[in-house]
């Protein structure tokens, strides 16, 4: 396994501008971008479609364990997307992960630490493939507490809970869905109870973390802030191996 050099960790709850944030940190700085919460999507979704309950904690962790799950990460051709195609077993399952349904089922599916286990090595995996890269920007909810402790660039993005909920209704409602404000805002905390509460991994910042709070931050505010801490603790990493 070829080592790299560094690792930038974006985590937070649903609708604090995270999955874009890492995106476009990654273009700018030529990364291997790991959307984690894509592959907990990936079991929810395949686990809908094979009839696995999603209170059965074992048979998700048995299937998850037999996943083929893949990335196309070409960020110079993603254009206006904020994430890459991602495949299951082979198969472009891109859209359908993206649905109030799978996101809902891969919150409660992420609380089991059989499965939270299961992916954790396949997420390590992942971060590693493409080996030619220096610089790997991993986002979901527990990059820089569980996955990648060691990170030297950890940010967790904040913002209210209305302010979440109306990013995500108007992210639906533009992919032509059939939902309420209302109904967003009561998934959404219920979300946030599952990830925040759970026992395995529970969504919470590093001890180390940059708190962001997106809230009335527009997003090339906060992409220049992330871009802006990086270069200042490369600077101050620097300085230290001077000293010694």
């Amino acid at each position: 396994m070829k080592e790299l050099k560094e690792i930038v960790t974006i985590d937070g709850p649903a609708g604090s501008g995270k999955s874009t944030a890492a995106f476009l940190v990654a273009r700018e700085l030529d990364a291997v971008l790991l959307d984690t919460g894509a592959i907990y999507r990936c079991v929810a979704l395949v686990a809908a479609e094979r009839g696995v309950s999603n209170e059965d904690a074992h048979a998700l962790a048995e299937m998850a364990r037999t996943l083929e799950i893949s990335f196309q990460n070409d960020l110079s051709e993603l254009g206006g997307r904020s994430t890459g195609r991602v495949f299951v077993d082979g198969i472009d399952v891109s859209e359908k992960i993206r649905t109030p349904r799978v996101s809902s089922d891969a919150s409660k599916i992420s609380a089991y630490p059989e499965v939270r286990a299961e992916l954790l090595q396949l997420q390590r995996k992942q971060a590693w493939k493409e080996g030619d890269k220096s610089l790997i920007v991993a986002e979901g909810r527990d990059m820089g507490t569980v996955v990648f402790p060691d990170a030297p660039h950890k940010f967790f993005l904040v913002a209210d809970a209305e302010t979440r909920a109306e990013r995500r209704y108007k992210e639906l409602v533009e992919k032509g869905s059939d939902v309420s404000y209302a109904q967003v805002l009561e998934d959404q905390k219920e979300r946030d109870r599952r990830d925040e509460q759970r026992q395995a991994s529970p969504l919470r910042p590093a001890e180390d973390a940059c708190i962001v709070d997106t809230t009335k931050m527009g997003l090339s505010e906060v992409v220049e802030g992330i871009l802006k801490q990086i270069s200042n603790n490369r600077k101050k990493r620097n300085v230290g191996r001077t000293k010694r």
